[in-house]
């Protein structure tokens, strides 16, 4: 049966979001999104009914389903294993993007070789090196084994074929907007093309309970290269990050089907590959100088709560518009707390240059780092050093006050599993009164320096 249907004049549809237009361009007028514009099929104007056909597997309750017939599989790297949430899921389809040379590759290699080392056939599919480019990295990582199956192929038909030919347990393929497929138009990394061969590779994994691991690139803002359909059909979206300037490298869960989304995963990229770190607790600490500036905090990178300390400078200013300075912090939240300061606990911070920054290169962008920045700061301009063993979490209020942060229970046990023998926070009530608490925990400097 078929109904008329008047024929559409637009021949141009975005393949993101459906937008249509009568002619092409560049970049879609809804989503803003380059090159989605593709000429639409002929419309015919009649529009063909759909008739229900019989399912071949009936529906069932959902507490008939079961799940012990998919259990998850170690990928052999404890760290990757808890942002995955315990494991590879078989028939996971799972998607890692990260910055250009962070160290993809070689962390999935190293998966690679871990899967193989039990037992687990894997085959990497590298669209962007030669096999002797990925061999001579499995070399100088460690990673060889002979259940370890290298193919370098850009077609989506060949990867296929090998896939039938090794009848792998693991499949990686590096990377997706290399790979092109003979059945869709454009270019390899076309949002066409990249479609299509990732809804292929998904299929083949439900189908197969075959878990597929692909690496994605990244546009100049960071987020996924390609339609952002692609994230929708995997399973799980992982993100690689980490800074050029140091070894630490950091793996969160964006979308994750089968666990939390709130996990990371700590690695060191060193000469010889990639190395877990499952305690970074020391990372992001001093040498234990005594000088005074420093304070230590409790910051959360996930559901792991990491001690980091700050450091602070200050100098008498040169000229009449004194410098702020900050690195790893954010310098709004920096001028706020020096507005605190002076105002509420009477410290004369408008003639100083300050310079605020923490150990190790990590970022903290929490509100929970203020009163640590604010305890830092006040032992820099006064020049008495604060004690060791004590850390300092809390918000501050332009107030004054303390106010309670988030997984305030957490923060605390980690600092005494770490070995500090007092947390200042919220029960202080207002920064003045932490700096006075902060003196009293110093007794062995009591005699010859007043409170704050």
């Amino acid at each position: 049966m078929a109904t008329r249907r008047p024929a559409t004049t637009s021949a141009f549809r975005c393949t993101e979001c459906g937008w249509t237009s009568a002619k092409w361009v560049g970049r879609c007028g809804e989503c803003q999104q380059w090159g989605t514009v593709v000429e639409a099929a002929t419309a015919t104007g009649i529009v063909h009914t759909v008739t229900a056909s019989t399912p071949l597997r009936a529906a069932r309750p959902i507490t008939q389903i079961d799940t012990s017939e998919a259990p998850r599989r170690t990928s052999g790297i404890g760290e990757f294993d808890r942002v995955l949430g315990g494991g590879v899921v078989p028939g996971a389809a799972i998607l890692l993007s990260g910055e250009p040379g962070v160290g993809k590759s070689t962390l999935l290699l190293e998966v690679a070789a871990q899967s193989a080392r039990a037992g687990r056939r894997v085959l990497y599919a590298s669209a962007e090196e030669s096999l002797g480019q990925v061999r001579l990295r499995a070399e100088r990582t460690g990673a060889l084994h002979d259940e370890l199956y290298l193919a370098a192929e850009t077609d989506l038909a060949t990867i296929l074929g090998h896939i039938d030919q090794v009848q792998p347990e693991l499949l990686i393929v590096d990377s997706v907007q290399t790979v092109s497929s003979s059945l869709s138009d454009g270019v390899a990394g076309h949002p066409s093309q990249v479609r299509e061969v990732a809804s292929t590779l998904i299929r083949v994994a439900k189908e197969r309970d075959l878990p597929v691991i692909i690496v994605g690139h990244v546009t100049k803002d960071g987020s996924i290269a390609g339609p952002r359909i692609l994230e929708h059909l995997v399973d799980v979206v992982c993100q690689f990050e980490g800074d050029r300037q140091t070894s630490l490298r950091f793996v969160r869960a964006l979308k994750n089907r089968f666990g939390a989304t709130d996990e990371v995963g700590c690695f060191d990229m060193t000469g010889d590959g990639i190395a877990e770190v499952p305690d970074p607790s020391a990372l992001f600490l001093g040498h234990g100088s005594s000088e005074p500036g420093t304070c230590v905090t409790i910051a959360l990178e996930g559901r792991r709560a990491l001690p980091v300390e700050v450091q602070a400078l200050t100098l008498p200013a040169g000229g009449g518009n004194p410098r702020r300075i900050v690195s790893g912090v954010d310098a709004a939240r920096v001028a706020m707390v020096l507005a605190v300061l002076e105002k509420r606990a009477g410290l004369k911070l408008s003639d100083q240059d300050v310079y605020v920054s923490t150990v190790g290169g990590v970022r903290l962008v929490e509100p929970a780092a203020d009163l640590a920045i604010a305890l830092a700061v006040a032992s820099a301009v006064t020049g008495r050093r604060n004690p060791t063993g004590v850390a300092a979490v809390g918000e501050l209020s332009l107030a004054g006050e303390i106010r309670a942060v988030t997984q305030h229970d957490q923060r605390r046990s980690e600092a005494t599993r770490l070995g500090y023998r007092a947390v200042l926070d919220r029960s202080s009530n207002t920064v003045q009164s932490a700096l006075s608490d902060l003196a009293r925990l110093h007794p062995a400097d009591r005699r010859d320096r007043p409170d704050f």
